[in-house]
């Protein structure tokens, strides 16, 4: 199921973003005792930042993975997780811990921090039968439709084993980054895309109107949904 939802701005978007994390996350903590999400990095970082202080949930509850991370220390500029421990956690402005972030192996090969990280996220899925099923993924689009590392053309748009996937060869740089794979994108119980700004109307709309085969728009939940949160600039081929 995919969901569509066009407002106002930017900060509309921000908003409804974090309306739809609370919500998850206050059925997920009651039915489950914990929220599993993932994070994107790029404009995700700010949204986050900007809107998460102002949610009603436990945050101790939380625990936090990424749907793709760059192989960099992580005081590295190109780290995700550093982006958000600056912005989240040294910031003091939400009550979320580092232990909560589900981070990846440091000063090692991305496929070796691909291993590792597919292991950390088993122990914290135990029992899973097949592919793990988070509660919330949270997803970026690149001017390419990329989504997680997962490019246009690349192989591992086919990848259908491995939970987590080393790329060596990303066409964006940083390199070398370990990304999630459909298998367990399309397992997630929701997926969301929050995207602002006219740059990113012409991809919204060969993706979401002209459904081009571009890897964003292949995250189709299985048993769950798909969530586009768009300002009217990102919206604006989007007929209401």
């Amino acid at each position: 199921m995919v969901d569509i939802v066009v407002l106002e701005t930017k900060e509309n978007v921000i908003s409804k973003l974090c309306e739809v994390i609370e919500t998850s996350a206050k059925e997920n903590i009651e039915k489950n005792g914990v929220f599993n999400i993932g994070f994107s990095g790029g404009s995700l970082v700010t949204f986050l930042a900007t809107g998460l202080p102002k949610i009603q949930t436990d945050f101790t509850k939380w625990r936090i993975f990424f749907c793709d991370e760059r192989v960099v220390p992580e005081d590295d500029a190109d780290s995700t997780y550093g982006a958000y421990k600056k912005s989240l956690i040294d910031s003091g402005k939400v009550n979320l811990k580092p232990d909560q972030f589900i981070t990846i192996k440091q000063g090692v090969p991305a496929d070796e921090a691909a291993v590792d990280y597919g292991q950390k996220i088993l122990r914290c899925f135990p029992g899973v039968a097949n592919v793990p099923v988070f509660d919330v993924l949270l997803l970026g689009m690149g001017p390419d439709g990329h989504t997680c590392s997962l490019f246009p053309g690349h192989p591992l748009l086919e990848e259908n084993t491995k939970w987590i996937a080393p790329i060596t060869d990303s066409p964006k740089p940083p390199p070398n980054r370990v990304t999630m794979t459909y298998p367990v994108l399309n397992h997630a119980k929701m997926c969301v895309f929050a995207t602002a700004g006219k740059e990113k109307a012409d991809m919204v709309k060969r993706i979401l109107v002209e459904k081009e085969d571009l890897p964003a728009g292949r995250v189709k939940p299985v048993a769950g949904k798909v969530i586009w949160i768009l300002d009217k600039e990102a919206g604006m081929h989007i007929k209401h």
